[in-house]
């Protein structure tokens, strides 16, 4: 519950927390009162938070009925707790937590709900119905945009029923290690965008040629992914001998895509069961507010979509990590939450192989918005994932298997 003090210039989470959020928009200034006795002792910017007691060095500083971090030294009552004075937490001792303790109870189910989409060939439903143009190598960018503006510009008009097209370009497929174990991540990915249910199964690649991930390497995937059937007609390599220069290259491509463009102009939208729908969910520009606005908002929206059948991914381990103890009691049973515990081991060894310190998140806009930590940021940030049952976890790259 949300409790909110008589002055509304200040929110207060939860009863069980001995700090506060200043909502003014410029802050509050030294000498500041409040109907429930509070004085502030110096100026507190907006989105930052202000001590409701006297919290001693090493002390708890707790928002949300959960410790975020402690006091590095004392804090008197009324002060300002900027991120300076919050020493991180460790993260939650992975081997201790509790795996489906307090799986929620099924939510009554939404039965009527509709949407205008666009059946695939493999079971899949899109909401719109777009061009894809997947790259194996970053080195093509330049090259795909330019193409995709002409695309938009040229060829759109003549297919009403397409509503766009994108370029999928990533920073992968030069010179890269292609097949150590790590490198299942990127090709996972790569792959499985091409295969959105938006873009109607008509996967089109960019290729230069001399790339280590070639784009016969990039359709296969990897072992746990649906293979995408190869057609040779469907890949344009910039260094193929027939092309002469780059206007022989942008022709070449934009005579493949105009096949594509008819093939999705037949499409039509038809009425399909909102269960069909699967959503993922992604961090916005994160501050003090998002954990008690935004963000529960978000997830009741996600547990309306889960009562009518749909699929809510809910993605970010960053943001998962140290709140993981709060939803491991949420999964469906022990395997789902042993699941979970392997993907947050592989984000420490991730962050342990970089010698990367995990208090590098949030990012200085976030703390800017009030954010002090890790921590902070991800028990506001699980409340996009709503109160259902977590029934899968997925690995990166990886797409969901159950609704």
């Amino acid at each position: 519950m949300m409790s909110i003090c008589n002055n509304p210039l200040y929110i207060k989470v939860q009863d069980a927390d001995n700090v506060a959020i200043v909502v003014n928009n410029n802050g509050l200034c030294a000498g500041t009162r409040f109907k429930c006795g509070l004085e502030l002792i110096e100026h507190v910017p907006q989105g930052h938070k202000v001590a409701l007691v006297d919290i001693p060095k090493g002390g708890p500083i707790i928002r949300y009925a959960e410790v975020i971090g402690l006091a590095v030294r004392d804090i008197a009552r009324g002060g300002w707790i900027d991120e300076s004075l919050v020493e991180l937490p460790a993260a939650p001792a992975l081997e201790t937590l509790p795996l489906a303790t307090a799986v929620p109870e099924a939510l009554p189910p939404l039965e009527g709900y509709t949407f205008e989409g666009y059946r695939n060939a493999d079971g899949s439903v899109g909401t719109k119905n777009l061009l894809a143009i997947t790259t194996s190598v970053h080195c093509v960018a330049g090259v795909v945009d330019y193409v995709v503006n002409i695309i938009e510009r040229t060829l759109l008009p003549k297919y009403p029923n397409v509503d766009g097209v994108v370029a999928l370009n990533h920073l992968y497929g030069c010179g890269v290690a292609i097949n150590a174990p790590a490198a299942v991540v990127p090709i996972r990915t790569i792959h499985n965008l091409a295969l959105n249910p938006n873009f109607g199964g008509e996967v089109m690649v960019i290729g230069l040629g001399c790339e280590k991930l070639q784009p016969e390497r990039l359709l296969e995937g990897t072992p746990d992914v649906q293979v995408i059937s190869l057609d040779e007609s469907n890949i344009v390599r910039l260094q193929d001998e027939k092309h002469v220069g780059f206007r022989s290259m942008v022709d070449d491509i934009l005579q493949v895509a105009e096949k594509h463009l008819q093939r999705l102009n037949m499409r039509q939208r038809e009425t399909c069961p909102a269960s069909e729908l699967v959503v993922g969910m992604q961090c916005g520009g994160s501050d003090a507010f998002s954990g008690v606005t935004a963000n529960p908002a978000v997830g009741y929206a996600s547990d309306l979509l889960v009562r009518c059948g749909a699929t809510v991914m809910f993605s970010e381990v960053t943001e998962v990590r140290d709140a993981i103890h709060l939803l491991t009691p949420r999964a469906i049973n022990e395997e789902v939450g042993r699941r979970l515990l392997e993907e947050m081991k592989w984000y420490d060894d991730y962050l342990e192989t970089g010698k990367t310190d995990r208090s590098a998140n949030p990012s200085p806009g976030n703390k800017k918005g009030g954010l002090a930590n890790v921590v902070e940021k991800a028990l506001g940030s699980i409340a996009k994932s709503g109160r259902s049952a977590i029934v899968e976890v997925l690995s990166p790259g990886q797409r969901p298997t159950k609704r």
